[in-house]
Parts: structure tokens; C-alpha cells; sequence
């Protein structure tokens, strides 16, 4: 089913009857080769190759302590638990996203002007650049659960109407990320072909999908020939360290049974040359503070 309006080519069909593996029509890298960034050039292909980066320190040990006491803040306020914007975990019924935290806290605002940040996804996606979706994410131990394996851009594409390949993510330790406590899992490689996964989306699918996935959810053949061909890594690192990933990237992450809490903060830039449409493959658009329709860039 596709509702975006005919001019819109529809390039990554899915949400059909079957599953169609349809390879990537867009680039990885957007800008020129040689354009000035932060991002160095060998850095930027290995981007290129596998879909992702990791940097070691991106903020400071004194920055992290900033953004996870306003985490604290904002997890802990009985108002923004009752927001839309808030979702809980099904069992525990404790926090585990916060959405649009760049509007909700001055402090997360700052972090998405940062050049360390923004300035690395205007060198990814060669143009300047809008917060498409930003979130924190919060894993308690003994029991928080994970994300199943899904592209991103699946979901953007067929529920948020992003028509092309040209966002990336970056995902941003608040906490220590061990081999043990639920960490990013991505398949290398993976973000060169688009998995249309079969099925229908029901109406206000994300009240659903954001606490447990189904729409939208590879198959097990699927997957198992994507790990077969592309392996699996699995990130750790200190807070503050940081993954960019592309929008692409078969990824997920396993349930935290460990005392150790892992919690991050989740920025999605698109470009701006790479607009919201309708939804490809669902009756209506997502809330806002889940698929931005405000393209204003980021200055």
C-alpha cells in the first residue's frame, strides 16, 4: 500500500505480501570527496563500507555528567511521565524513551547544535540538516528490554514518509556500554540493501511498535542470510563514546539482565533536501515528536 502522492517515487517498496530485498539506490556519503569535516577521510569511507563509526570520546567526561543528570531530571518528572511523548516499559511500567528531548530541555538542544555533532551528519549527508527524531533511551538493569532487528529507514520510509536514503543517526553513551548490558548490535555492510518486509501496518502502529515491535520486523530467513553475509558487531564503550550509523543499518539490541544500566541519547538528522512526503506504507502520518515536520535547519 502506498500512500505518498504520485510525483513521489516510491524507490524502497514495503509492507507488502512478501518480503523484497531491493538494493540501495542512494549514496552512503553524501558530500564531495575532499569537502572539509570533522570526519577524516579514511574514517569516512570505512562510514561508507559498513554503515557506521564509532568515536571513542565524543563529549567529555564533565558533558556527560551534564546531559545524564538532566536524563535524571527529566525521567523522574511526574510531567513528562504523563506526556504522549514519554514511553514506558510494558512490565516494569518504568520510562524507557523520552522523544523530542531537543524540545523538551535546553541542555539536549545544545548537544544537537554542537559542530562535534551536527556538524558531522552536514559532512555525511552533504547539505545542512533537521532533526528528523531525537529520544532519550533509558535501560535499567535486572530486566529492561531490547530493540528486534529492524532498519530504521524501513520504518521512516514506510511510516514517516522519508523518500530516500539521506539520514543518519548517531547514538551517544551516557552510560558504560559492556559486551553484557544490552548493547548496539549492527550487521557491517548490511546498509547497501533494503529489506521490504511483508505485512500491513496497522493504524497508530507506534503506540504498539515503540514498547514492542512487530510491523516492520524482518523475517528469520532474513536475517539469518544477512548475519551470514555481513556478520554481527556489537559496540561497546565508555559514556560518552558515540556510533553514527547509517539510516539503513540492520541493527537491534539485546534486553539488559545485568545490573549495569545503559542509557543513551538518540539523534536522527535528515536533510533537508530529503523532506518527509506521506507515508509510503501506512494510512496516516506518525505524531510529530516521533517523524518531525518541522524541516528547519539546524543552526
Amino acid at each position: 500500500m502506498t500512500t505518498a502522492p504520485e510525483h513521489t517515487a516510491d524507490l524502497y517498496p514495503t509492507r507488502g505480501t512478501t518480503e523484497v530485498a531491493t538494493p540501495r539506490m542512494d549514496p552512503v556519503v553524501w558530500s564531495e570527496p575532499g569537502t572539509p569535516g570533522p570526519i577524516g577521510a579514511t574514517d569516512l569511507a570505512d562510514f561508507e563500507r559498513d554503515g557506521f563509526l564509532a568515536i571513542d570520546e565524543l563529549i567529555t567526561s564533565d558533558e556527560v555528567d551534564t546531559l545524564r543528570a538532566e536524563l535524571e531530571r527529566l525521567t523522574s518528572d511526574p510531567e513528562i511521565r504523563s506526556d504522549e511523548r514519554s514511553i514506558v516499559e510494558p512490565k516494569s511500567e518504568e520510562i524507557r524513551t523520552v522523544f523530542e528531548v531537543h524540545k523538551i530541555s535546553e541542555v539536549f538542544a545544545q548537544l544537537v547544535r554542537d559542530p562535534r555533532v551536527v556538524g558531522r551528519a552536514r559532512q555525511i549527508l552533504g547539505s545542512d540538516v533537521y532533526v528528523h527524531q531525537s529520544r532519550i533511551n533509558v535501560k535499567p538493569g535486572f530486566g529492561a528490554t531490547g530493540f528486534y532487528w529492524h532498519s530504521d529507514f524501513e520504518t521512516w520510509h514506510a511510516e514517516d514518509g522519508l523518500p530516500n536514503m539521506r539520514t543518519v543517526s548517531v547514538s551517544i553513551a551516557l552510560t558504560e556500554n559492556y559486551d553484557t548490558n544490552g548493547g548496539l548490535m549492527i550487521m557491517p555492510g548490511s546498509h547497501t540493501t533494503f529489506l521490504g518486509c511483508s505485512g500491513e501496518t496497522p493504524k497508530d502502529n507506534y503506540k504498539k511498535s515503540l514498547q514492542m515491535q512487530d510491523a516492520g520486523t524482518p523475517s528469520d530467513e532474513a536475517l539469518t542470510k544477512f548475519a551470514d553475509a555481513h556478520g554481527i558487531k556489537l559496540f561497546t564503550g565508555k559514556a560518552g563514546s558515540a556510533t553514527w550509523f547509517d539510516c539503513n543499518c540492520m541493527h537491534g539490541s539485546g534486553d539488559n539482565i545485568t545490573p549495569y544500566p545503559r542509557s543513551n541519547v538518540f539523534i536522527v538528522f535528515n536533510s533537508v533536501e530529503n523532506e518527509a512526503v506521506e507515508p509510503f506504507a501506512a494510512p496516516v502520518r506518525r505524531p510529530e515528536f516521533i517523524g518531525a515536520r518541522d524541516f528547519a535547519p539546524v543552526k
